[in-house]
């Protein structure tokens, strides 16, 4: 065989590269964000190069950067930038990931202890490659930040660990403040948006982490503007409040490149106002619904919030 031409090697998905173009729509006013000036975004940055640091706040091209990293709020992924799924909606790099580096927990834990956070978030790439999907160095990070940061209370933010069979117990064993996994969307766009999730998976992961400690709160994300109705997006409130999720965020999807899957519509924030209202009203201590809303975005903000509402509703017990 020919060896492969250069340009594709260096493509970021190289599993999307024979789909057709679906091109970019121009974002309305409601969406648009400066690019970063202040100089503690710099700082922030410099801070996660000096680390040898991965964040999703980079990788996935989150829109909110400027403002979180003005602030000195970063959402550190662990085990890598490359990611063993292909959801069609994700910026994150598909290929074969490298070996776990056992040094990181510490280097993030560094981190933590050097920005002085009151709260950090801790994502991660899908790990399918390995046996327990990368539950063990979650557990470690977790520790690693207790270890240097006790007052940092500790967000995070899970891949599905899909047969992955023991997994979730040990990272809930870690006892994380708050454990946040996405259903991402509805379950009719699974097969061309999330492929290699399972939406009834992600629901019981959720629901089994309250029935191993209920002390933990938990959260979870969709997109809207995928081509969902709103009775599908109502739906699976009822199917998280079922799952007894404490806190719901809700946000625009916005296509990364030509080659990611298409918005179908951006949804005017007076929606997303309804949904919030309507969430409420289901009874999720706390809800997130803004054009910009992401997993991470204010989460130390929103975990006081959060710690608050729960508060409020065992003094009304």
């Amino acid at each position: 065989m020919p060896p492969e031409p250069e340009a594709r090697k260096q493509l970021r998905h190289p599993e999307k590269a024979h789909r057709p173009d679906n091109p970019i729509k121009r974002k309305p006013d409601w969406i648009r964000v400066k690019a970063p000036t202040h100089p503690i975004y710099h700082e922030t940055r410099k801070l996660m190069r000096d680390n040898n640091l991965v964040t999703v706040c980079e990788e996935a091209a989150c829109p909110n950067i400027g403002e979180c990293w003005s602030q000195r709020h970063a959402t550190m992924m662990i085990m890598g930038e490359i990611c063993t799924r292909a959801c069609s909606f994700c910026n994150i790099t598909t290929g074969m990931p490298k070996h776990l580096d056992a040094d990181e927990p510490r280097r993030v834990a560094d981190a933590v202890a050097q920005l002085g956070l009151r709260h950090v978030v801790i994502t991660s790439v899908d790990r399918d490659d390995l046996k327990d999907g990368g539950a063990q160095h979650f557990a470690q990070v977790i520790a690693a930040i207790r270890l240097a940061a006790p007052e940092t209370t500790v967000e995070i933010l899970t891949p599905d660990f899909l047969r992955k069979d023991g997994a979730l117990e040990v990272v809930v064993a870690a006892r994380p403040d708050v454990f946040n996994h996405n259903l991402e969307t509805v379950p009719k766009l699974y097969p061309s948006i999330r492929p290699g999730a399972r939406y009834f998976h992600s629901l019981r992961l959720l629901d089994r982490v309250k029935e191993l400690d209920p002390s933990i709160f938990t959260k979870s994300g969709v997109m809207v503007g995928l081509g969902e109705t709103r009775i599908e997006v109502l739906q699976v409130m009822d199917d998280m409040r079922s799952a007894d999720i404490d806190f719901l965020t809700i946000g625009q999807y916005l296509q990364p490149t030509v080659k990611h899957a298409a918005v179908d519509r951006f949804v005017e924030p007076s929606e997303f106002e309804d949904y919030a209202r309507m969430a409420r009203g289901k009874g999720f201590l706390l809800v997130s619904a803004t054009p910009l809303t992401r997993s991470s975005y204010h989460a130390d903000r929103d975990f006081a919030a959060l710690r608050d509402a729960r508060n409020a509703k065992l003094r009304a017990a």
